[in-house]
């Protein structure tokens, strides 16, 4: 009669302790609580004395909670070090010899789907009480699947935040770049722009200053994402205000240089050309800071060269080591190809680089057509060259055409 008693009242108390954890668990309650209702169960109504709980964690079993033990344990266990075999029901632990769960009489692994999320290891209040391991081991099992579940509902949820912070970094960035480029018969602008992902780490503009007068850029900002569709905005921002300041190219971007020096500490740089066209004075000026040398095609010679001179990268040095100001003069009827380096990395099957050496090739079988057409036929180009192997960087093509 007696033994049929202690079962009812073990059974209420195993029914206590499912409702207490369940409706917990319904609460949506934080993990501590959760985890604090849980030990207070075991303790209190499941005859458990001392109990340690480990639960898996980005490839380790993390130490959640530990009563009742005296001995020195791991508050961390990498899952290298677990290995619990079933065919003789020994859990083994490589484990330095300062650690010891030897005080503790048994244990529980908890599987879901065959992959052990936690482990439970306890010693009875009094050894002659029969606990059923396998009520301990399914509410540990309740506990630790609610614990997952939290664990990936935040991590959806900061997906979610960091999904809604690319789209508007990506928003941001697109109102950097013109909203339209001319198609007029002075001057006709194309650009070709595939970012490596949702926000890219490349910048173009064309401002026309008036009638006769155009500046036209292009930039690489190291690193990608939020952080540098930031700092390229912050860029585009003190370039405009310089440029309507009516400073010289050398003002311009010793400035650029300094600011974003101030701002990043020399830990990000900016690869930058920029150039100034005056239809009046036929002349064309431009400082290229360590980007790739954009094209200058001569319609009436039916060649091409390299806008090389200026300096070095931006955001390097407090101040620039060294200035050359490009020139050319008499420019009536040209072509100009700016590009950044996802043009020229891009890479085949057989893993070669895209390289500057075809793109010039091109270029030069290619002189001083329609900047659409160049456009049309070097992308049939890039995708013959590539074969459905994808980019690794962003991609810029900025094809200008003076008339």
């Amino acid at each position: 009669m007696q033994t049929e008693k202690n079962k009812y009242l073990r059974k209420e108390l195993e029914l206590k302790a499912l409702l207490e954890i369940t409706q917990a668990i319904n609460e949506n309650q934080p993990e501590s609580v959760l985890l604090n209702i849980f030990k207070f169960t075991c303790l209190v109504h499941l005859n458990i004395k001392s109990m340690i709980l480990y639960v898996s964690k980005d490839g380790a079993f993390e130490n959640k909670i530990s009563h009742g033990v005296k001995g020195n344990i791991p508050s961390l266990i990498p899952e290298g070090q677990v290995l619990d075999e079933k065919s003789t029901g020994e859990l083994k632990l490589k484990l330095g010899s300062e650690y010891s769960f030897n005080e503790l009489e048994t244990y529980l692994p908890v599987y879901h789907k065959k992959q052990m999320l936690a482990i439970l290891f306890l010693r009875r209040k009094d050894p002659s009480f029969d606990l059923d391991l396998d009520f301990t081991e399914a509410i540990t099992n309740i506990l630790v699947v609610a614990l997952e579940n939290k664990r990936f509902a935040r991590k959806q949820l900061e997906q979610e935040v960091l999904n809604r912070e690319v789209a508007i970094a990506s928003q941001v960035q697109q109102m950097l770049f013109p909203s339209n480029l001319p198609k007029t018969k002075a001057l006709k602008a194309k650009v070709t722009y595939f970012p490596h992902s949702l926000v890219g780490g490349d910048y173009y503009d064309l401002i026309q200053k008036n009638a006769d007068e155009v500046y036209f850029c292009i930039a690489d900002v190291s690193g990608k994402g939020i952080s540098a569709a930031l700092l390229m905005s912050n860029f585009q921002a003190t370039l405009r205000t310089l440029l309507r300041s009516d400073a010289d190219l050398e003002t311009v971007v010793n400035q650029l240089n300094f600011t974003l020096f101030e701002n990043t500490k020399g830990e990000r740089f900016i690869t930058f050309f920029l150039g100034y066209y005056n239809r009046k004075t036929k002349t064309l000026e431009y400082i290229n800071a360590g980007h790739n040398p954009p094209l200058l095609c001569w319609e009436n010679d039916r060649k091409s060269e390299t806008l090389d001179a200026g300096t070095t990268i931006l955001g390097a040095f407090e101040s620039l080591p060294f200035m050359e100001i490009g020139r050319r003069e008499n420019l009536q009827q040209f072509t100009i190809h700016l590009y950044t380096d996802g043009l020229t990395e891009a890479m085949n099957k057989e893993e070669e680089e895209y390289g500057e050496e075809r793109f010039e090739t091109f270029v030069n079988a290619h002189i001083c057509v329609d900047p659409i057409d160049f456009h049309r036929d070097f992308m049939k180009e890039m995708k013959l060259f590539s074969d459905g192997i994808p980019l690794k960087d962003d991609l810029t093509l900025l094809s200008l055409r003076f008339n």
